[in-house]
């Protein structure tokens, strides 16, 4: 996970998922040319495959495309082109800008794709267009998406064997949290007690630990604090990512009729 704060803290959180990315990534560029060139990352919403996907952006100069919700297979197409700095004529037949896509990737093959939100392209029906270009190019492609991602796969019979390595991220640790906890709250020693239990109230999912960390440091602000443990934090709330209950609405209409 990246962090660039007000605390003038800048670059990756070494975060275990990070770590695992990286290696996923690594064992793709240096496989041997028989082996299948896909690997695919999945866990639910908040556990940090994006940032570690950005890490490795960084670290293996990378193509890295977020697809879209409006997306077609010419978006797709013109998206990773664009990343290479190119452009390509609005009604360019998808087969020549499949080639050109195939080519720029040819030309270093320890360059990988990345495809984040990759989940849409197989419920659109699209996964076969990265399939041909992996194929035809040698580039490794590593596909990004939610817990349903390799079930989805399992649907697309030419996909699903070609998948040399499936990561699923992890929920943090009680290690990441406190990895967290040193980046984005640098000024407040917060006790492990706390620590672990913001990591389960957060359900292990990095972003909502970043949420109840900054409302850690504005706690710390308020009192005045250097450091917070759980009796500190008291009775305040943490985030979930839970919506609120519903309020009874009526209820409290009709008591104001009464009163009238």
């Amino acid at each position: 996970m990246s962090n660039k704060t007000q605390n003038n803290y800048h670059g990756p959180v070494a975060l275990k998922n990070v770590a695992s990315f990286m290696a996923m990534t690594y064992r793709l560029i240096e496989r041997p040319p028989h082996l299948p060139g896909f690997g695919v990352c999945h866990a639910p919403s908040g556990y940090g495959k994006t940032y570690a996907s950005i890490y490795a952006q960084n670290k293996t100069r990378a193509i890295r495309v977020e697809v879209g919700d409006s997306w077609t297979r010419r978006s797709f197409l013109r998206a990773v082109m664009h990343e290479f700095g190119e452009t390509i004529k609005e009604r360019a037949p998808i087969a020549d800008m499949a080639t050109r896509v195939i080519a720029a990737l040819g030309d270093d093959t320890s360059r990988p794709l990345i495809v984040d939100e990759a989940d849409k392209l197989v419920d659109k029906g699209m996964i076969e267009i990265v399939r041909e270009i992996q194929e035809k190019s040698g580039a490794p492609v590593i596909l990004i998406g939610e817990e349903k991602l390799p079930a989805k796969l399992l649907t697309v019979e030419r996909m699903h064997n070609r998948v040399l390595d499936w990561f699923p991220a992890q929920p943090c640790d009680l290690d990441d949290v406190r990895e967290l906890a040193r980046a984005f709250v640098p000024k407040v020693k917060i006790a492990d007690d706390l620590l672990d239990a913001i990591r389960a109230q957060s359900g292990g999912r990095a972003r909502r630990i970043v949420v109840n960390l900054a409302h850690a440091a504005e706690l710390a602000r308020n009192t005045s604090s250097a450091s917070l443990d759980l009796n500190a934090w008291g009775g305040e709330r943490f985030f979930t990512g839970e919506p609120p209950k519903p309020r009874q609405i009526e209820l409290y209409a009709n008591k104001s009729v009464r009163a009238a």
